[in-house]
């Protein structure tokens, strides 16, 4: 007889597209049965069935407190009663753009409904800024369903095994430069040839949809001091590493200590506390042709929405010292737990991290260096991952179903859970090695 899930997702199949709302849910990647969620609670998720999983997904990035939090749950009860949606300025909107602006170096921040939306506007306003219409961007770095960043773009796609999608037109493709990331002699090429038709570069801070693949040290230094010389505008990606990484993003780890700010930042996911919201925002001359100030017009009905901003808001202000501590603790721990069960298994692997963030490259193209770029990530072996994942949710642990994605854990993940996820590595990394072909290991950490 079939689960509660297959029957649901043959429902959904039956009215959306591959059943899902987002494609890499649909499993496309390892094979069998999406499992459809009824609730979740701390570090933990139930699905229809019944049953219970530690949750190492945290709705990809945005879980930062666990799910179900009680005081972020108090704020959105409240601000429910008081209305769902206004079409006005509200002050819960301007209280979270303060503490936006509060924890990095822009200025002013217009808020969004998604990462989508974030990185569009700002392309949109670093073209009108400079006059110019080209832009740059790396290859494995995801910048959301945006036209013209879709070109070898990770994330969904890489899952899927494509490299772009039609529906692009070619025009705007052709507007776009993709890169190998970590690569600045590339750079230096791409910037000597088509430096003043260049509006923008845009980079993931820390990429995470190609798995981690951390920046080398001074690399988003260099992109910043490269932009300024040729007049382009340096766009960070903060929507998956904003206040994750750390209380002040990836900024925080590397820009504030170095000693450069980006033109522009987009933001997404913690900031919304669950709910659909984004921003973008930078230093105050360049916010200032935005609409209605200046001629770059951008607009959204949702925007600021009331209940957004109030889970957002209560999230990061209870983002505080303690909740990164306890982030840094469980990754630190389950990551060092996986790449002690896979050494003894003998299944080759590459463990990367940045801060928090963490994701496992499985095969012998992988184990024996950094994996540096999307060529180095597409390399890893699918099949090793898909053992591994079906072994680790067999145990209870509900992973990313993708090779290409980052690790997630949260301040709610206690004792039990983090005993759980390492209960299951043993067996998992064991599955993993019956389908690899060599014994070499290793890790990286940044």
């Amino acid at each position: 007889m079939p689960t509660t899930s297959e029957q649901w997702f043959a429902r959904a199949r039956a009215v959306t597209p591959g059943g899902v709302n987002s494609p890499v849910r649909a499993f496309a990647a390892v094979g069998g049965t999406p499992r459809f969620m009824e609730s979740g609670a701390g570090a933990w998720l139930t699905d229809v069935d019944g049953r219970s999983y530690v949750d190492l997904v945290c709705s990809w990035g945005p879980m930062l407190l666990g799910h179900a939090h009680p005081e972020v749950l108090a704020e959105v009860g409240a601000a429910i009663a008081r209305g769902t949606s206004f079409g006005t300025p509200t002050t819960t909107e301007v209280e979270l753009a303060e503490e936006i602006v509060r924890r990095t170096p822009i200025d002013r921040v217009r808020l969004v409904s998604s990462g989508t939306e974030a990185t569009m506007s700002a392309i949109r306003l670093a073209r009108g800024f400079t006059g110019r219409d080209v832009v740059v961007k790396f290859a494995g770095c995801y910048h959301g369903h945006v036209d013209s960043l879709l070109a070898q773009a990770g994330s969904g796609l890489a899952t899927l095994g494509v490299s772009s999608t039609p529906g692009v037109p070619a025009s705007s493709a052709a507007q776009t430069i993709v890169l190998p990331y970590n690569d600045r002699a590339a750079v230096e090429a791409a910037f000597a040839e088509h430096g003043d038709a260049i509006a923008c570069l845009i980079t993931e801070a820390s990429p995470g949809n190609m798995g981690v693949v951390p920046p080398e040290p001074g690399f988003n230094a260099f992109l910043a001091e490269t932009c300024t010389r040729h007049g382009a505008l340096f766009i960070s990606d903060e929507v998956m590493t904003g206040f994750r990484v750390s209380a002040r993003g990836q900024w925080g780890v590397d820009g504030a200590v170095e000693g450069w700010v980006p033109d522009l930042m987009t933001f997404g996911k913690v900031m919304g506390g669950g709910f659909p919201a984004a921003a973008f925002g930078g230093r105050t001359d360049v916010m200032a042709m935005l609409s209605p100030e200046g001629p770059v017009y951008q607009a959204g009905t949702l925007s600021g929405n009331p209940i957004a901003t109030a889970a957002g808001l209560a999230t990061l202000r209870l983002a505080d010292d303690a909740v990164y501590a306890r982030v840094d603790e469980v990754a630190a721990t389950i990551s060092a737990a996986a790449a002690e069960a896979l050494t003894r298994a003998g299944a080759p692997y590459r463990l990367q991290s940045n801060g928090n963030m963490f994701s496992i490259f499985f095969g012998d193209a992988v184990a024996g260096s950094a994996v540096r770029d999307y060529v180095g990530a597409q390399a890893q072996d699918s099949e090793a991952f898909k053992a591994f994942f079906h072994a680790m949710l067999d145990a209870g642990v509900y992973l990313p179903p993708s090779a290409f994605e980052s690790w997630f854990v949260s301040a709610a993940h206690d004792d039990r859970a983090v005993q759980q996820v390492l209960d299951a590595l043993p067996v998992a990394a064991a599955a993993a090695a019956a389908v690899s072909t060599s014994t070499t290991s290793g890790e990286d950490t940044a």
